[in-house]
């Protein structure tokens, strides 16, 4: 039990003011609660699985400099898409019954997080704690998991109370600079591992 609570105060802490935590405040102005929860819980659990399962070998097998450019078109589309706003009441009626948002979510929460700190701290976590035993490898699992969770609740809290505060062109406006500032950090970042690391 003292992994668990060391791993989720870790790694709650470690996200706090994360990207992820913001582009969750960007996300609900364009996307709803529920659709957020889905993608960003089913990243999380993917992201943590592979921390602790694939642990240090990760970084042998992908190649960072791919994954921050996809990372930056990926938040270069949502920051346009944002800008559309809501396009109708029969988009949102369709967006209902449609996995769309949640895979979208899930793609740009997951893409925005490996290799992040948070999972690189979720590696050395289980590298420190978990070595052979497959429950303090569970525990360490659940500690990333909720503590992760835990963190970006307070990103997505922030988001719904700006969105029932602030008109949604606004919102639509905050939602593309966050966004499209992320895609720049990221492409640079693609750019300085590419022709200067």
């Amino acid at each position: 039990m003292l992994i668990f609570v060391t791993v989720l105060l870790t790694i709650f802490f470690a996200e706090m003011g994360d990207k992820t935590q913001l582009l969750l405040v960007a996300m609900s102005g364009k996307y709803k609660t529920a659709h957020i929860l889905t993608g960003t819980w089913l990243a999380t659990v993917v992201l943590n699985l592979m921390a602790i399962v694939v642990g240090a070998a990760l970084g042998s097998y992908l190649d960072m400099r791919i994954i921050k450019l996809a990372a930056g078109i990926a938040f270069f589309w949502f920051a346009f898409t944002a800008l559309k706003g809501d396009d109708g009441e029969e988009e949102e009626r369709q967006m209902k019954h449609d996995l769309g948002p949640v895979f979208a979510i899930f793609g740009s929460f997951f893409i925005g997080e490996l290799g992040d700190k948070t999972q690189l701290s979720a590696i050395a976590l289980a590298a420190n704690y978990a070595g052979g035993s497959l429950l303090n490898a569970v525990w360490v699992f659940l500690g990333c998991t909720l503590g992760l969770i835990l963190a970006d609740l307070i990103g997505l809290a922030a988001g719904v109370w700006l969105k029932s505060r602030i008109p949604t062109r606004a919102l639509n406006i905050i939602s593309f600079v966050i966004f499209f500032v992320f895609g720049v950090l990221s492409i640079a970042e693609a750019v300085r591992l590419t022709f200067f690391s």
